[in-house]
């Protein structure tokens, strides 16, 4: 039996059909995947108008789906928490959940006029209790954590990106920088609520004008704590402390008195070893020893030098002394072991 060869036309017409059949179910494909990431940004948008702050609260399933859309428009910025540990105050886990939050309402605020700018990112907080699998997948082994999930991610524990423990000292700014630096997206402002309502604000403006009268003629009689030396005396040390401490820095930076142990988060750390970051704790351990120096020095000054006794004069001064150098040698250990820089002393070639 002979077997003949196809014509070329049969064979043009055969490709023909492949190639179309291939062009349509790709088109289709895509058209299918565009639908599912467009439904899947509608869906988290409507959970999202439901929270007063914007955060996307996961699920183990709904986690799943965003996963296996493919591929996806948006990214995801990941508040892992569990509530069974919110009692423990040192992981300051409420804190920095209401930090995110407010970050994420702040972002919502900042971009109202940009729809595009806000189905490009989703805050999103997922809860240990309910989600214990999830966190197995991410590898989430210790709080707090925060991990960004880009649209190419595919695994969960690789292709996200966790942001360092030791940048939550700044709290919704240092979340903001570490989003901006991995999305390009500007966070903008953030909105903090003010320390006082308009209602207490009015009842303290109403308070100090009441007063008004009584306090002008206190002043006038001279019996006011402005009037007082202890009062002046007390407000200079507390000067003194406040400027060496570095708590003007604490203020502006919002430094924590201290952290958590990444390595063994039942753990605290008040003193922190390298010079890009300076906890609470250790500027009130240095400013405390400056104040005793000053102290020492301004007693020895004023209250010292009004000893009858030389024999007690001296024995105070050297004790004085004494407690000086220690407290001078303590700050400069801190700081040669904090940022590595000796301190010795410089003689000129010429002695």
């Amino acid at each position: 039996m002979a077997i003949f060869p196809r014509s070329a036309p049969t064979l043009f017409l055969l490709l023909t059909t492949t190639l179309l059949s291939l062009s349509t179910t790709l088109f289709f494909t895509g058209a299918a995947n565009a639908n599912a990431d467009a439904d899947l940004v509608s869906e988290l948008q409507s959970i999202q108008s439901r929270s007063s702050s914007g955060v996307v609260h996961l699920s183990d399933n709904l986690l799943r789906r965003i996963v296996t859309t493919k591929p996806r428009s948006f990214s995801l910025i990941i508040f892992f928490d569990a509530i069974q540990l919110h009692d423990k105050s040192e992981l300051h886990l409420k804190s920095l959940k209401s930090e995110f939050f407010l970050l994420s309402k702040s972002f919502g605020i900042n971009n109202e006029n940009s729809p595009s700018a806000l189905s490009k990112l989703f805050f999103c907080d997922i809860e240990f209790g309910e989600s214990q699998s999830s966190f197995a997948q991410f590898g989430v082994n210790a709080l707090p954590h925060i991990r960004l999930l880009p649209p190419d991610a595919t695994t969960l524990k690789t292709d996200s990106i966790s942001m360092d423990a030791g940048d939550f000292s700044r709290l919704a700014e240092s979340m903001a920088e570490f989003i901006e630096s991995r999305t390009k997206l500007k966070m903008g402002q953030i909105h903090r609520p003010p320390i006082l309502s308009k209602t207490q604000i009015g009842f303290l403006i109403a308070a100090f004008l009441i007063s008004l009268p009584f306090l002008f003629k206190r002043l006038l009689a001279g019996e006011t704590l402005l009037h007082d030396k202890r009062v002046w005396l007390s407000g200079s040390v507390f000067i003194y402390f406040f400027s060496v401490s570095g708590t003007m820095h604490n203020i502006i930076r919002k430094m924590p008195m201290f952290i958590s142990d990444r390595n063994d988060p039942s753990k605290l750390v008040f003193f922190y070893q390298g010079s890009g970051m300076q906890l609470g704790a250790e500027g009130f351990a240095i400013g405390f020893l400056y104040t005793i120096v000053g102290l020492l020095l301004a007693f020895m000054t004023h209250v010292l030098v009004r000893v009858q006794s030389r024999i007690a004069q001296r024995t105070i001064m050297i004790i004085a002394m004494i407690i000086s150098v220690w407290a001078v040698r303590k700050v400069v250990y801190l700081d040669n072991w904090k940022t590595g820089y000796a301190v010795h002393a410089y003689l000129p070639s010429s002695w």
